[in-house]
């Protein structure tokens, strides 16, 4: 899904995922979702990770 950037009252910024039809999902702050994504890693990382194991 795509994310959205929106800005609170606060002026906080803030990360929205909406359904199909456009209704809100998800609303995280982009603090916290920022730090959720580092601490995952992409398919194409863990692949090339494997490919470059692999090679050795």
């Amino acid at each position: 899904m795509k994310r959205t950037t929106h800005r609170s009252v606060k002026g906080t910024k803030l990360y929205a995922v909406r359904d199909e039809k456009g209704r809100f999902v998800d609303i995280q702050t982009y603090q916290r979702a920022h730090a959720a994504d580092l601490k995952r890693k992409s398919k194409s990382e863990t692949t090339a990770k494997a490919r470059k194991a692999k090679k050795k």
